[in-house]
């Protein structure tokens, strides 16, 4: 569940981060991995259940997300990495 734009930012590393434990753990003689976007998406299409519960202020509930806006966040997340 999530309440702010720092907890987005946390989400998106943490996805990001469980991806990249699982690339070291299946190769672990590689020192520097890379991967691009449609590799992330595939490891976020492969978990058996991924969703995000958003708290919205206006209406005081959460609201659910699917994968394709987890898929949208991580992509914003990236690009302002890059930047």
């Amino acid at each position: 569940m999530f309440h702010a734009a720092h907890d987005y930012y946390l989400f998106s590393a943490g996805i990001c981060g469980l991806y990249e434990r699982k690339l070291k753990e299946i190769n672990p003689a590689i020192r520097n991995l890379s991967y691009d976007i449609s590799d992330l998406y595939n490891f976020i299409d492969g978990l058996a259940d991924l969703s995000a519960l958003v708290y919205d202020h206006s209406i005081q509930a959460y609201l659910p997300y699917d994968r394709q806006w987890i898929k949208h966040k991580t992509l914003h997340h990236l690009k302002k990495l890059a930047h």
